[in-house]
Order: C-alpha cells, then sequence, then structure tokens
C-alpha cells in the first residue's frame, strides 16, 4: 500500500514538473535540418527546456540550459538520416533513457557542445556507451526535492545549489541526462571539468619553483548541462556561423534608405 501511494506521488509530481511554462521566447532556435547538417556523432545538445522541471534545474545552476542529450547519428539499421528519425540519446523524466528525433527540439534554443581533439573512434566510443545506457529509468529519487526550487526565490545559498542537483539514488540501472553523458566522455578519459590540483616542485635547491597540475576526476552526480558549455575542452558550434554567415545580406524591417541603422 506504502509503495502505491509513493509511486502515485511521484507520478503526480512528474506530470506537474513536466508541465510547460508560460511566456517561454525563442531566440536561438536553429531548424532540426540545419542542425542535423552540422552534428557530429558525440556532440552534446543543450536545451533550454520551456517545462517547470527546467525551471528548477536553470535555477539551480545559473545557466540557460536545463537538459543535455548527445547526438550519435541514425539509431534504426537503416543509418539513413532523417531529423524525424531517432539521431540523439536523452534521459527524459518520464521515460527513461530513450532515443529521440532532432525535431523534438524544433522550437526551443540550443547549443551545440564539441569535444575538441577526440576521434572518430572516441567518438563512437562514447555513442555506444549512450546507446546501450536506452532503457535505464531516470532517477527520481530528488524529484520532490526539485519540486522545492520552483518557488519565486527558495533560500539555497549559490555555494550550495550545485550539490542540490548532485542528485540520484546511486542505482547504476537509474540516469540523469547530464551524468549519464558524463559517465560516457569519463569512459574515454575525455576531460569535462575536472578539479584541478596544483603542486608546487622543485628540481633543486637553487632551482626556480615549478607548478604541476594534476587532474582529478570530479564524480558524475555532479555535472549539469551547464558544465559542458563552460568546459575549456569543448568547442561551441553555432550553425548560423558554421554555414556562413554575412550581416550584410540580413534585411532589417524599417530600415529606411536614409542610412540610419534599426532599432535594437
Amino acid at each position: 500500500m506504502l509503495n502505491w501511494f509513493k509511486r502515485k506521488i511521484t507520478g503526480l509530481l512528474v506530470r506537474y514538473l513536466t508541465g510547460r511554462v508560460r511566456g517561454y521566447q525563442a531566440f536561438a532556435v536553429s531548424s532540426p535540418d540545419y542542425l542535423q547538417s552540422i552534428l557530429q556523432v558525440g556532440d552534446v545538445i543543450l536545451v533550454e527546456g520551456n517545462q517547470r522541471f527546467s525551471a528548477a534545474v536553470k535555477y539551480l545552476t545559473q545557466s540557460t540550459w536545463s537538459h543535455a542529450a548527445i547526438y550519435v547519428g541514425p539509431v534504426d539499421s537503416s543509418g539513413e538520416s532523417d531529423v524525424d528519425a531517432p539521431s540523439i540519446i536523452e534521459a527524459d523524466l518520464e521515460n527513461g533513457v530513450i532515443a529521440v528525433a532532432l525535431s523534438k527540439y524544433a522550437d526551443l534554443n540550443t547549443r551545440i557542445c564539441r569535444p575538441v581533439e577526440l576521434d572518430d573512434d572516441g567518438r563512437k566510443q562514447v555513442a555506444r556507451f549512450m546507446l546501450d545506457s536506452i532503457g535505464m529509468s531516470y532517477d527520481l529519487k530528488n524529484v520532490v526535492d526539485l519540486t522545492r526550487y520552483l518557488v519565486p526565490t527558495p533560500p539555497v545559498p549559490r555555494k550550495w545549489r550545485r550539490k542540490m542537483l548532485a542528485l540520484g539514488s546511486g542505482d547504476p540501472t537509474r540516469a540523469i541526462c547530464s551524468t549519464r553523458i558524463a559517465q560516457a566522455f569519463q569512459s574515454v578519459a575525455y576531460p569535462i571539468l575536472p578539479s584541478v590540483e596544483q603542486l608546487k616542485e622543485k628540481d633543486c635547491e637553487m632551482c626556480v619553483e615549478t607548478v604541476r597540475e594534476i587532474l582529478h576526476i570530479r564524480h558524475h552526480s555532479l555535472f549539469t548541462p551547464r558544465d559542458f558549455d563552460v568546459s575549456p575542452y569543448f568547442k561551441i558550434i553555432k550553425p548560423t556561423i558554421e554555414r556562413g554567415f554575412d550581416y550584410r545580406q540580413m534585411e532589417w524591417s524599417g530600415a529606411a534608405d536614409s542610412g540610419t541603422a534599426p532599432h535594437m
């Protein structure tokens, strides 16, 4: 009886958290076809979600990005590229780890983060890790806590917010969007935001002191979508610029021939 009641309450909270918020504005939308022409296997796609759940994540991370997915290429056996066919892997609050189509994000702001210098074999290993994760359930252990953070100004000090997103029960059969992607990159020893320890060293008594940096792997549960954006090891890819951009070809409404610039 208790388990049934717990599942019922959790289900109600999930439906509430996945409800859309009003007033969402899409400023940096790229069409799925445009995205597909730019994406490479292993690219991380950050999404500014329009759900209540997204609002909680954005508050805790102080970031635009509330969700992360990863491009793995065509998932079905045909191998044909189609924006309506599954080609990205994500951990969804309702459905767990699933493969979805690029068209799912057609009306949302997105950003592409590309792992620099990761070779084809490394990209394929990351993609395989995520493909093997399909079917895992979403870790809902702290879904009640996320609901609390939807009040207008929750009293959570900034230094604690990242720890608040260290969600998870520790069950290896459960996942959260950014943490599972972090595990995929850690499986090929690719850095995201490692902890850096600086060690001061001297080879001899008269030598100049040198500093050696030691990188420590951060636990995957502490990673958020924002980390791929600020990571020095991921390149930000903007489709408009990649495809060739000339501001002189833009047509502004209300811009007269008098030479006056349009108001921004």
